[in-house]
């Protein structure tokens, strides 16, 4: 597969990318600093310096037979940068994507952004941007995925998860195991147009990918 990673240098990306090169994939990753693009490089995917807030990417992802949507305003950020990257970013992928002919578009979300309960306080801005991602997605006419992990960690990856629409339970995953579960699903035509939440477990990556 020839991968473009908007978002190619946030934790997850990183991972993911050198999962995918690994594997013989050629990886475009997408990164605002210019600083960053030895860190891409390391992970065996090139990078492409561009910012997903200014620029027009449309010509970027020429040639991609799947987009992946890794961006995000970040932890420090103010609700207005979480709707031009988390959201803005991401529309503007869907945008691209659809003007190239690309149909495939797996979007990194997040546990309860489908939940607006769990919409409170400062993370408000940051699942209403989500949110609204996500549903513009699922409105489009494109192949998408959406994946919704839960609190991340940097330990380990365990290769074990528990995966559906909606988990009736609040956790962990490592960024490890998100990158894997976001391979698998890119080679899997059972998870086009779904949606679905993600933990560690007790599934085997390959079988809960299989099971959604």
């Amino acid at each position: 597969m020839d991968i473009f990673v908007v978002g190619g240098h946030g934790k997850i990306a990183l991972r993911f990318e050198r999962l995918a090169a690994q594997t013989g994939n050629r990886v475009r990753a997408m990164i605002r600093n210019p600083d960053h693009a030895h860190d891409v490089r390391d992970t065996g995917a090139e990078p492409v310096v561009a910012d997903v807030e200014t620029d027009d990417i449309t010509g970027l992802i020429e040639g991609a037979d799947v987009v992946v949507f890794a961006a995000g305003a970040g932890p420090g950020s103010g609700p207005e940068r979480k709707k031009t990257v988390d959201l803005g970013g991401a529309l503007k992928l869907i945008e691209a994507a659809e003007a190239n002919g690309i149909s495939r578009y797996l979007m990194i979300s997040a546990m309860g952004a489908g939940d607006s309960a769990r919409w409170s306080g400062q993370m408000r801005p940051y699942y209403e941007a989500k949110a609204a991602a996500d549903e513009a997605l699922a409105a489009s006419a494109l192949e998408y995925t959406i994946v919704r992990p839960g609190r991340l960690t940097d330990d380990p990856g365990t290769g074990l998860v528990d995966v559906a629409p909606k988990l009736e339970r609040r956790g962990q995953v490592t960024r490890d195991d998100v990158a894997a579960v976001i391979l698998d699903t890119l080679e899997a035509a059972n998870t086009v147009r779904k949606t679905f939440d993600l933990l560690n477990g007790e599934v085997p990556i390959p079988d809960a990918v299989r099971s959604v």
